[in-house]
């Protein structure tokens, strides 16, 4: 039996991709060290809100000699306000640190989607507005527990998984070309390398892999589909004059390398 549960996804680009779950302890410490600082950004709004409910409420009973209930509105308001950053918390790390929170990035685990893909703002959304009842009763940990690919109730929603992070594999039998590493130096000075998730690098690394087997016509198709994701991912505008997708897929790979050596 194996020690962690493993999955392989197969991509829209016809490229299989095999990940390791994170593991009911690896979320529930991701999860603790994000509610410890949940805890503490809540904490200090309730202190916030306790000091501007007595200053107003005081200014107001003075003014008018009665205060007519707005003590209530109040309280009503910022459990509002509380709820809000309770869930803005999970939504905003997921969508800005492609799945992480602080907790997932220093468990090293990551929410993907269903089809490897990072995670956007309605997926996290989803995920967030789910949270609650997953907390409920353990509700959550019933569902990671007995369900194969390891998904409480927001994952099942939201078409998400939680994976561990891994380092992509380094490789000697790719040969890349002259023209390839100099563009890759452009790359890392124009471009957010940084943005291509070890996902997405894999998907490349086995495309230029196999791409010797593909008939020419597959071959150049998939070339082009796989450069122009790339290229939104890193924030690449257009490619360089007389530069095709198989150089400017080589030129990536020599790039993130680079970029993970260093």
């Amino acid at each position: 039996m194996p020690l962690f549960n493993r999955f392989t996804l197969h991509t829209p680009e016809s490229v299989e991709l095999e990940f390791t779950l994170a593991g009911i302890g690896n979320r529930a410490y991701a999860l603790l060290i994000d509610y410890i600082i949940l805890g503490l950004m809540i904490l200090v709004f309730l202190l916030g809100a306790l000091i501007f409910n007595s200053v107003l409420l005081e200014t107001i009973a003075k003014l008018l000699g009665s205060t007519n209930g707005l003590e209530l509105w109040l309280i009503a308001v910022q459990a509002l306000i509380g709820f809000f950053i309770y869930v803005g918390y999970f939504v905003f790390y997921e969508t800005v640190w492609s799945g992480q929170t602080p907790g997932k990035r220093r468990v090293k685990i990551r929410v993907i989607r269903d089809d490897g893909r990072p995670v956007r703002l309605q997926q996290s959304t989803l995920r967030a507005l789910i949270r609650p009842f997953d907390d409920l009763f353990f509700i959550g940990v019933f569902f990671i527990v007995f369900s194969q690919r390891e998904k409480r109730l927001g994952d099942l929603v939201a078409g998400t998984l939680v994976i561990q992070e891994e380092q992509p594999l380094t490789t000697t039998a790719l040969k890349v070309s002259t023209s390839a590493q100099s563009l890759a130096k452009k790359l890392l000075i124009d471009t957010d390398i940084s943005r291509l998730l070890p996902e997405d690098f894999a998907v490349v690394r086995e495309y230029l892999q196999r791409r010797e087997a593909m008939i020419p016509n597959a071959r150049n198709e998939l070339s082009k589909q796989l450069a122009t994701q790339v290229k939104e991912i890193i924030g690449l505008g257009k490619l360089p004059t007389k530069v095709d997708a198989n150089l400017f897929l080589e030129a990536v790979y020599y790039a993130y390398q680079q970029q993970v050596d260093n």
